[in-house]
């Protein structure tokens, strides 16, 4: 089955990872995990990647895959009465996480057919409201939708009240970062996520990471438990981290076959969308159902939309190797004919 609905890494984590893998003990598994040594890999990793310098290990918190530390957020910062601010369409779990919380939920439409960032909207509404939290996924996720790292910045700085988080899972395909000029003194209400599920291929392991001042990453990780991360993925994420040129040569794979693709669409005629990130949209001339049942029988998956605002009646596929679009393409063209 070829997985292009999670935008999931298609080929696996490096072999390093897979070695250390195959070598864990049952000793290991015996007792409960130990993180000395991850924050100070994750640290070395991203200065070497372009991190602004400077960044400590206790400016990182460890959590149970992004999706926990998005609820650790909501849970050490909303409550009701309160606001979230965010965008629409976006990553689906940010708004239930407020309604557990109580929290209003002001969710502002991207603009036009290119999905452009709504910033004037946004600024209006932090100036007006003055949300407790602003969510920004960055790339956005589903439509690709990349705001400027200065932007991102200066948000964060016009509303310290506010605690403004960027969802960076997808960066490493469209080199958005904020980190390389985030200065967490300054604009300490800042919060920035990554993961190693993406390009490293740890989804299923479920490890990743929230980076900022101190004093709100200490809050955030207060509200989990002190052993949510498992060894398992510990030692893998050790692997992960020391093996960036996998990383590097993964992305780079992708963002061919995303050139590849994206040129096959546009011969074919077929109407689509790419922005950032390691996904497209597409827009079927059949009923997405249609669509996806008929690739699913070709063992392909892909997302419908169904039901996203906005962007109802398209689907999203998940880009990976050429080889693996190159097959995509074979089974969705002989559908639009």
């Amino acid at each position: 089955m070829l997985r292009l609905d999670f935008n999931e890494n298609t080929i696996g984590p490096s072999p390093l990872v897979a070695q250390v893998l195959r070598n864990f003990s049952t000793e290991e598994i015996a007792v409960y995990p130990e993180y000395d040594g991850l924050r100070e890999a994750l640290v070395q990793n991203l200065l070497e990647t372009g991190c602004r310098p400077g960044l400590l290990p206790e400016q990182v918190g460890l959590f149970n895959g992004i999706d926990a530390a998005i609820h650790a957020v909501f849970q050490a910062y909303g409550s009701a009465g309160e606001t979230l601010l965010t965008t629409s369409p976006t990553f689906g779990y940010y708004t239930p996480c407020a309604g557990m919380q109580g929290m209003t939920i002001e969710a502002i439409p991207y603009q036009g057919e290119t999905f452009d960032f709504p910033l004037a909207a946004i600024q209006e509404a932090l100036a007006a409201r003055a949300p407790r939290l602003l969510l920004i996924c960055n790339p956005n996720n589903p439509t690709g939708t990349r705001l400027p790292a200065d932007q991102l910045i200066a948000l964060a700085a016009s509303a310290p009240g506010s605690l403004v988080v960027v969802d960076e899972l997808y960066e490493a395909f469209t080199g958005d970062s904020v980190l390389p000029c985030a200065d967490f003194t300054a604009t300490p209400n800042l919060l920035v996520f990554r993961s190693l599920a993406k390009t490293a291929g740890l989804a299923g392991l479920r490890i990743g990471f929230a980076i900022g001042h101190a004093d709100v990453v200490d809050r955030v990780s207060r509200v989990t438990g002190p052993y949510d991360v498992n060894s398992v993925a510990v030692a893998a994420a050790f692997a992960a981290l020391a093996d960036q040129p996998y990383v590097d040569a993964y992305v780079a794979e992708v963002l061919r076959a995303r050139d590849w693709t994206l040129e096959a669409l546009r011969q074919a005629g077929v109407r689509h969308h790419c922005a950032g990130g390691n996904y497209l949209l597409i827009w079927p001339q059949r009923p997405v159902a249609e669509v996806d049942g008929a690739l699913r029988r070709e063992g392909i998956l892909i997302r419908p939309m169904a039901g996203k605002p906005l962007i109802d009646g398209c689907f999203r596929v998940s880009i990976g190797t050429t080889s693996q679009m190159q097959r995509f393409m074979a089974a969705f063209l002989p559908l639009e004919r």
